[in-house]
Order: structure tokens, then C-alpha cells, then sequence
């Protein structure tokens, strides 16, 4: 079948299809029989899925793709630009993440993270707008802390740490609640959010199943690594002062991801829960040695 036949066919396009999320949407729609073209930086060979090796921010981004529902998992940034050229008149239902973080760091103190969270509330507005104009639905998620053991860049590079130095520093015993969510849960509630009636043109939380303090989750990390808790109550000023000392050895790191910490981060599952029946599992990850 050459590719503008099976083109005919398609049930979904996938934009970030090698992701965290993404990867678990292409294999839940696979698993039902859909037809799936899955869109990356980087090709894979995947069952069930047409893989299209493409860049958003790139002008060629491939148009007249005929599908019905649009998931993005990769930057709303890159998809409120690139939106207009993947549209057609197939197109039912476009289902877009983005973050809690449009919310829990409007006050940050870092100029990067503001400029970050300025332009990714700018881009579901254009997302928004762009699929109105189109009379198209729309649902925006905004996931909580994403992990999936091993792949992710929030609770794995913890582990990490944890199995590098044998314990982990808490700034003021990090009292600030958490509700960390797994990256398959994430692909279940968009699948069910592209179909529920009731979730068109809305925007969603989703948050884990648990609120854990701070240093709770961190603990669990320990016991799913098999590895006694070892936590360090760190007084905030002297984390900020250990944090200049050491920021040459954590570039991508800041003084405010400390901080965090001690503030709460949680978010009402109940809207998501009601309209598209979000149920995520609870947080007792479990690490291999090499994670």
C-alpha cells in the first residue's frame, strides 16, 4: 500500500511520537486497531504505526496528512506555529499538552523560566484560536510531574542522584506537596479526552492519584530503588549558598528548583475525572539498577 492509500486511512497523526507520552499513545492505539502516523525529529519502526521523520519549526512540515484527531506531546510552543499547515478538512478533534507550570511558576525569580512560561501560555492561546477559527475541538492537558522509571528528566535524574552520593538534600524538609503522574496514565486520559463529548474546548489538570509531601515522593524514590531514606533537611539559605558553589556542576539547573520544594504544586482532578474519567495509578515507582 503506498503511502498516500494508507494516508486515507489514518485514524490519528502523533507529534512527538518517540516521547514519553507519545510513545504510550501510538501503543494504546495500535492495540485497538487504529491506524497511526506517528511524527518525530528522529524515525522509529513501530507496529501499527507510519512513521514521518519531521521538525515542526521547519517550513517543509508535511501537509495533507488525512487524519481525525491530532495529539501533540511534544512543545505547544513549536505546535501553536506549526498548527495551520497540518490541518484539514478530515481533522475532528485536536488534543495538545502543556503544563501546570503555566500556573505554579508565575512567580518564579528566574528570567528563563518567566520568558518559558510567558511564551507557552501565549502558545495554547494560539492553539485555542487557531482550531476556532477552523471549528475544530480542542482539549489542552496540563500534566503535573511526568515520570515513567528510567526515561524521564524529573524523577529519574533523582534516582540518580540518590544511587550517585546515598542520599538526597530536602531544602527546609521539603514540605510542598506533589502529585506525580506516569507517563502511560497520560497517554490513557488523552486517548479518552479525544473521544468524550464532554472534554471538547476544555482545558485539564492531571494530576497523579497521590499528594505527597515533597519529602514523601522523595522517599518512595528510595523505596523503589530498595535503598534505605536517607533525607537532608537544608536550610534555604544555605542552599542558596551551596547552589552558587555548585551551579558550574548542574548547568541546566537553577536555585528556585530547590526552593520549590517547600511550596505546594496540586491541582483538582475532579473536572478531568468527571468528563473523561481520568483515573492515574498511584506513585510507588520501582527502579532497576541501571535506571
Amino acid at each position: 500500500m503506498d503511502d498516500e492509500a494508507q494516508a486515507e486511512q489514518t485514524d490519528s497523526l502523533v507529534i512527538g511520537g518517540t516521547g514519553l507520552v507519545g510513545s504510550y499513545i501510538i501503543q494504546h492505539l495500535a492495540r485497538r486497531g487504529e491506524r497511526v502516523v506517528a511524527m518525530s525529529r528522529s524515525r522509529r519502526e513501530t507496529a501499527g504505526a507510519r512513521w514521518i521523520q519531521a521538525e515542526l519549526q521547519q517550513p517543509d512540515t508535511p501537509t495533507g496528512l488525512n487524519f481525525t484527531t491530532l495529539y501533540c506531546t511534544a512543545s505547544a510552543i513549536l505546535l501553536a506555529n506549526a498548527l495551520p499547515r497540518l490541518l484539514t478538512p478530515s481533522v475532528r478533534r485536536v488534543v495538545a499538552f502543556s503544563s501546570t507550570s503555566v500556573v505554579t511558576k508565575q512567580d518564579t525569580e528566574v528570567d528563563d523560566e518567566r520568558e518559558m512560561i510567558r511564551r507557552l501560555t501565549q502558545a495554547e492561546q494560539a492553539v485555542v484560536a487557531i482550531c476556532e477559527r477552523a471549528h475544530i475541538d480542542w482539549t489542552i492537558l496540563r500534566p503535573t510531574l511526568i515520570y515513567a522509571e528510567g526515561r524521564d528528566t524529573n524523577i529519574t535524574p533523582l534516582s540518580r542522584l540518590i544511587r550517585r552520593f546515598g542520599f538526597m538534600p530536602l531544602v527546609g524538609g521539603a514540605p510542598g506537596l506533589r502529585q506525580p503522574v506516569h507517563a502511560e496514565d497520560l497517554a490513557i486520559g488523552a486517548i479518552a479526552a479525544a473521544e468524550s463529548p464532554a472534554a471538547r474546548n476544555k482545558f485539564y489538570a492531571l494530576p497523579g492519584a497521590e499528594t505527597l509531601p515533597y519529602c514523601e515522593m522523595i522517599g518512595r524514590i528510595f523505596d523503589g530503588m530498595r535503598r534505605p531514606r536517607r533525607l537532608v533537611s537544608v536550610p534555604p539559605w544555605l542552599w542558596r549558598a551551596f547552589f552558587g558553589a555548585a551551579k558550574p556542576l548542574f548547568p541546566t539547573a537553577n536555585v528556585a528548583m530547590g526552593l520549590r520544594m517547600m511550596k505546594d504544586m496540586t491541582f483538582d482532578a475532579r473536572p478531568a475525572t468527571e468528563d473523561f474519567g481520568w483515573k492515574p495509578r498511584s506513585f510507588h515507582p520501582v527502579f532497576d539498577r541501571g535506571d
